[in-house]
């Protein structure tokens, strides 16, 4: 039976998420900061879950354990589907890119250089401009590498003018569900666990993984 669970990341956030809907049912979750020498993967993958793929394929083998690899992301078609799978790095690649960016990311943590560069893009968006998805992929790599388990959920809401709510985490202050009229960032984790597009990733792979022989 599978026991431990490595997910391929250091974000703790995602940790905080995801632990108390695994192991009630018996799952030890852990993350890249208890594994020696861990090493970010390249996310070169075209969409969400080739980058979840290919962490969790990689991290499995490289540690020869169970291994959950998670992508996600916020896309607002009227940005062409932007940020997507560059959200985490939208700010930054943009200030490569594109000289005319003016976010100084020195004085800024990522996720506010991130939710500043979005609200710019959208600022003279109208409402009807203004929706936008979350998308959640996560893979369950065995310790051989193989792919057992693929899981995607998606969340629809819209971008908001102006940051609201101290929860969550990257753009999760401008993300209003519209049917609570709040943020992610202003939800319980509770509620925000139940609509959001991991909690949709989650239960589809909990209801996989139950037949999953370890």
């Amino acid at each position: 039976m599978i026991s431990t669970i490595l997910l391929g990341t250091t974000n703790r956030k995602k940790i905080i998420e995801m632990r108390p809907l695994l192991e009630p049912l018996g799952y030890s979750l852990v993350d890249l900061s208890a594994m020696p020498d861990h090493v970010d993967v390249a996310e070169t993958g075209n969409d969400f879950i080739e980058n979840a793929r290919l962490k969790a394929i990689t991290y499995a083998t490289r540690y020869r354990t169970w291994a959950i690899g998670e992508d996600s992301g916020l896309c607002v078609p009227a940005l062409g589907g932007a940020p997507g799978i560059y959200s985490a790095r939208f700010a930054r690649l943009s200030q490569e890119t594109d000289s005319s960016v003016t976010q100084n990311a020195a004085s800024l943590t990522q996720d506010e250089a991130n939710n500043a560069l979005l609200l710019e893009r959208l600022s003279n968006a109208p409402t009807a401009d203004r929706s936008a998805y979350y998308v959640s992929t996560m893979v369950l790599a065995s310790p051989e590498g193989e792919s057992i388990i693929e899981a995607a959920g998606e969340c629809w809401g819209r971008i908001v003018s102006k940051a609201r709510g101290i929860g969550g985490f990257g753009y999760d202050p401008l993300f209003e569900v519209i049917e609570y009229h709040k943020t992610f960032a202003e939800l319980g984790p509770s509620v925000k666990n139940a609509l959001s597009h991991r909690g949709r990733a989650l239960a589809k792979f909990l209801r996989l993984l139950v037949d999953v022989k370890g």
